[in-house]
């Protein structure tokens, strides 16, 4: 029998048209669901230092399966009596990313990624008008005098964790205030300042820094800070460079560079979670996303 022949009778072996089962309803969810599950895992994978281990993982089965459609009984049994080894040894490999996905799932809201539902509308805002100006003044005056600055604004997720890091301040929040701290050479310029609602709580804290490869080689430990607290909360980061005096966010593990005024404004509003006065959040008790 030659190779070919193998290959062709291992195929008929594990794929008959005949064995195919009738698909029902809940089957077709099923997939669906499945699909979803293998895109997302697919998704961060591709962000993390897994990736480059998971491609060698493909390499091992690859192989695996040629041994298998050769019958290689030797490396088979090797295969067999090294699964359950192999598995735990998964395990503690990516224990880091494993449990920096579940922290992502358990943050994630699903259904209002497809649905909104709005029940109440006197939900008040995170912060006020003049705290959004008093961000924005400061960024730019900081960026014109290439002062790096690192502001953590918190959203749903606590910061107190990184709080604790730094030197508490519970100061209400004003363009002066971010600008001296940041100043060089004061003892509090060194780190990133935390911000809830309309006060400032804390600076120099530290930051987990981000493993993403895919950010530039040209960023510095200041903005991998900023995109790392935002991969492990909700929280939004206005980042200012001390090199160029560029003003960037980071948000939802994503960096969005060289903003302007206009576009730093439309990132913070819309963190703000402004009431509504027009009446319209009545109207609209549920809704798809995007579409009224």
């Amino acid at each position: 029998m030659t190779s070919l022949d193998s290959i062709v009778e291992f195929i008929q072996k594990y794929i008959s048209f005949d064995s195919i089962p009738m698909m029902v309803g809940t089957d077709f969810i099923e997939i669906i669901i499945i699909t979803f599950l293998i895109y997302e895992l697919m998704v961060w994978i591709k962000n993390t230092k897994a990736w480059s281990l998971l491609r060698g993982i493909v390499i091992i089965a690859v192989f695996i399966i040629l041994a298998y459609i050769f019958q290689m009984n030797t490396i088979i049994w090797i295969v067999r009596n090294a699964l359950n080894v192999a598995i735990m040894a998964l395990v503690v490999i990516f224990q880091p990313e494993l449990r920096k996905a579940l922290d992502i799932l358990g943050r994630k809201n699903i259904l209002t990624n497809f649905v909104s539902i709005n029940l109440s509308s006197g939900v008040d805002e995170r912060f006020s008008d003049k705290t959004v100006s008093e961000i924005i003044k400061a960024c730019y005056e900081m960026g014109r005098a290439r002062t790096g600055a690192l502001i953590v604004i918190e959203q749903h997720d606590s910061l107190e964790e990184y709080e604790r890091t730094g030197i508490e301040l519970d100061s209400l929040l004003s363009s002066q205030l971010l600008i001296n701290i940041f100043e060089h050479n004061t003892p509090l310029h060194d780190g990133a300042v935390i911000v809830r609602g309309n006060r400032v709580t804390s600076a120099t804290c530290y930051l987990p820094l981000s493993d993403n490869m895919e950010l530039s080689k040209e960023l510095g430990t200041r903005h991998r800070a900023g995109v790392g607290i935002s991969e492990a909360t909700d929280s939004l980061t206005v980042i200012v460079s001390e090199e160029s005096g560029r003003v960037s966010v980071a948000y939802e593990g994503m960096l969005y560079r060289n903003l302007d005024p206009q576009e730093l404004k439309s990132h913070l509003v819309r963190l703000q979670n402004k009431t509504k006065k027009n009446g319209d959040d009545r109207r609209s008790l549920f809704f798809w996303k995007g579409k009224r």
